[in-house]
């Protein structure tokens, strides 16, 4: 993908550079244009997701998410080589840096829970997509009879029933079994700060969570102490926490607006990110893109903002109608609008194939990539 072609080469690069500058006087100098070439990288990846070159690709789709995650698995993966190449453990406990990655780490956690209940998320839509497929079995049968209307409409009845869930009902205990969350071994969930920091007791995406799990709420204190940079720690290693942590907000809180989650309900619509730094632009437009999408949703009550979910709902609500005043023979009129409406539905279903295992297969890779980061910046700290 165009998001990773200069990874390596930047990655190299900080790593030659630290081996060399380690007892020179210059490396402030270096580490201000590693800096400068890290927010320029975030920049520009975030400027082909807000205006994708590729035909087709629609925003919000599966495939712009997956572009999406990868773009946040490449600035994570540059981050840490920013944060801790090379580096003198010592820089890394010194005020304010410590409190910034202290707060950090905190959110990196939540990120967690985010990432478990996202990829359940994917599970349900993998859910709709089979619903689909057989509504696009028994109606792509020529000629169409009340027999395959009959199991069309019982497919219908289903996926519509799915599809308008609304995110408050995720708590009653019919969907107790639906629900996900970040798991920790054994049955202790309180845990203090030391065992959510201890990566022991982190486990793999997973298990039924507590029913007050809300994902709106996740998002909220992931953004509430998202501190400026100030005065010289504009120039530090204060300001690509920061920047890190804005990239990790925005894109779990894309993946919670267009992915089903457990209570979404009072989603945020909009988050602070001052408008003078260069590398939040594009995140900040598509952020009002999606806030905009977002608030028309809620009016809906729609399952979620993923292009090809909405697309499946409005073609399920006319295959509805058609389904309801079929009588056989039906008008070549209606079949044939029928026929157009069901092979966009099999385009769909093909879509999902491709793109829904992919896309949670990279979601499990923010999980245990985070995991592993949160793992050695602790033990840079541990160690100095």
């Amino acid at each position: 993908m165009p998001a990773t072609e200069h990874q390596p080469s930047f990655l190299g690069r900080i790593s030659i550079r630290r081996n060399q500058v380690t007892a020179m006087d210059g490396n402030h100098e270096q580490e201000l244009e590693d800096l400068e070439l890290f927010q320029r990288h975030i920049g520009d990846r975030f400027a082909e997701l807000l205006s994708p070159p590729f035909s087709g690709e629609s925003f919000l789709s599966i495939s712009w998410l997956r572009k999406l995650v990868d773009v946040l698995l490449c600035c994570e993966a540059e981050f840490k080589a920013v944060l801790i190449m090379g580096r003198d453990p010592s820089q890394i406990s010194k005020p304010p840096l410590d409190r910034s990655l202290s707060d950090y780490m905190e959110r990196a956690v939540k990120v967690l829970d985010i990432c478990n209940a996202v990829s359940g998320g994917v599970d349900s839509i993998r859910q709709c997509q089979k619903l689909a497929e057989i509504i696009v079995s028994a109606l792509e049968q020529k000629p169409i009879g009340d027999g395959q209307v009959k199991r069309a409409k019982k497919a219908l009845s289903a996926l519509m029933s799915a599809l308008a869930i609304d995110d408050k009902e995720s708590n009653h205990p019919r969907y107790a079994e639906r629900t996900w969350s970040f798991g920790r071994r054994g049955n202790n969930s309180g845990g203090n700060h030391k065992d959510r920091a201890n990566h022991g007791s982190f486990r793999s995406l997973s298990m039924v969570v507590a029913k007050n799990w809300s994902a709106a709420k996740q998002i909220q204190a992931m953004s509430s102490n998202l501190a400026v940079p100030r005065g010289g720690e504009s120039t530090g290693l204060v300001q690509p926490v920061y920047i890190m942590s804005n990239v990790m907000v925005f894109v779990m809180w894309a993946l919670v607006a267009a992915i089903p989650c457990q209570e979404r309900s009072g989603l945020l619509t909009h988050f602070q990110i001052p408008k003078q730094f260069g590398w939040a632009h594009s995140i900040i437009g598509m952020q009002e893109k999606i806030g905009e999408e977002w608030k028309k949703k809620e009016k809906k009550g729609s399952a979620g903002l993923l292009e090809e979910m909405q697309r499946m709902e409005k073609l399920g609500q006319s295959l509805i109608e058609f389904a309801d005043g079929f009588q056989f023979p039906a008008e070549d009129e209606k079949v044939e609008e029928a026929a157009a409406q069901v092979a966009e539905l099999a385009e769909i279903c093909r879509r999902m194939e491709e793109g829904l295992l992919p896309l949670q297969q990279q979601i499990r890779e923010v999980f245990h990539r985070i995991v592993r980061s949160r793992t050695e910046v602790q033990s840079v700290h541990v160690g100095r």
